[in-house]
């Protein structure tokens, strides 16, 4: 690669999740107090900034201007956003998304540009409206420093992306001590792929939405064993900070405490011991311990599927739900992650069930998805 990543401090403060003044409505920031983060953040060393045209409405971007851009030399911060060409109507449409997002954080260009979550049939919407030429085009112009893309899926898609788009400087990458060796997510195997193509990862979810920092009693506590003055979050940033072929790992933060604790994570971080990593295999085990789907993601339940039900994404998410007992945050997921193909279109043909080697019922597991998540 013949990209420069100089000046990415390893922890990035990720922008999707700002206080509010009104929790019900996203646009409604609360904008002193993300000033006062922002100051955190900048005073202990941070420099990567990430948002999205689509976070918080738009909202996200604009309040980034007030707070960090109007106030500290552009030199002195990285900044990235995205474009989910995928959710536009047109080409013209997610081709128009860059110079919004430029007037609205108030400047010439982003140092790091991201086409937003490919995969699945998302992919071909980026094909569709030339968008990979039209970075390249907006990148030799000026307008962007890097160009990249985010992705929630498989090592396959991974590699297949890559493959396609050498051209690309980096990848966004879901990876946490949770869905590091997670039948579906793949997070070690994604980072194998990407380190094969040479291209440095961003780290997102390190704290899998917020879950991994308000764990179950039976994950909290050995944790507290381990540590008793380490924030749940702190375990769960280090884990990601260790990992080999990473840019920088991107902590949200919703309140001043929050960036607090984020950035004396990163100023004071030291290697996981041999003894933390074991504490950290136990929480895994301890959220592993309810009675999981033995789904291993092999697919074979999805090729003859008439409906294209989404079938490994469906059954993971349950598990999801039994390991964080957080049925909103997992119904959030699936929201998104199985909206091509919900359970609910499945009509129990028995197809899948014929296929898979674990003897999962699969029919009775997809009516609990339905119960589960499209109530």
């Amino acid at each position: 690669m013949t990209a420069s990543y100089e000046g990415v401090a390893k922890l990035g403060f990720g922008a999707m999740r700002l206080p509010l003044t009104d929790p019900d409505d996203v646009t409604a920031i609360d904008i002193e107090q993300v000033k006062t983060m922002v100051d955190e953040f900048m005073a202990k060393g941070g420099t990567y900034v990430d948002t999205a045209f689509v976070y918080h409405d738009g909202a996200s971007e604009t309040a980034l201007r007030e707070a960090l851009v109007e106030r500290y030399p552009r030199e002195a911060f990285t900044l990235a956003t995205k474009c989910l060409a995928w959710a536009c109507a047109s080409k013209e449409e997610a081709q128009a998304c860059l110079p919004t997002s430029l007037e609205r954080l108030g400047v010439d260009y982003v140092d790091y540009y991201l086409l937003h979550n490919l995969g699945g049939a998302r992919t071909a919407k980026f094909d569709e409206y030339d968008m990979w030429n039209y970075v390249a085009k907006a990148k030799a112009d000026g307008l962007i420093r890097h160009v990249g893309f985010s992705m929630h899926d498989g090592p396959e898609t991974l590699e297949g992306i890559l493959t396609a788009h050498p051209e690309v400087d980096f990848v966004q990458l879901q990876a946490n001590y949770l869905d590091w060796d997670d039948p579906v997510t793949q997070s070690a195997r994604c980072l194998e792929v990407a380190a094969a193509h040479g291209v440095p990862v961003i780290v997102m979810e390190p704290v899998r939405g917020g879950r991994l920092a308000n764990l179950p009693e039976r994950g909290a506590e050995v944790l507290a064993a381990a540590d008793p003055d380490a924030s749940q979050a702190r375990w769960a940033y280090r884990f990601c900070l260790d990992l080999p072929g990473v840019l920088t790992v991107l902590a949200g933060a919703s309140t001043l405490e929050q960036m607090q604790d984020n950035m004396d994570t990163f100023q004071a971080h030291k290697p996981l011991t041999e003894a933390e990593r074991s504490a950290i295999a136990e929480v895994v085990a301890a959220l592993r311990s309810v009675d999981l789907i033995p789904c291993t993601n092999c697919g074979y339940c999805v090729k003859d599927c008439p409906e294209g039900v989404k079938i490994p994404i469906a059954l993971n998410l349950l598990n999801l739900e039994k390991q964080t007992e957080d049925n909103a945050f997992v119904k959030g997921l699936y929201s998104w992650q199985a909206a091509e193909g919900p359970a609910s279109k499945c009509i129990q043909c028995g197809s899948c069930e014929a296929m898979c080697p674990q003897s999962i019922p699969i029919i009775d597991r997809l009516a609990e998805a339905v119960e589960h998540f499209e109530g």
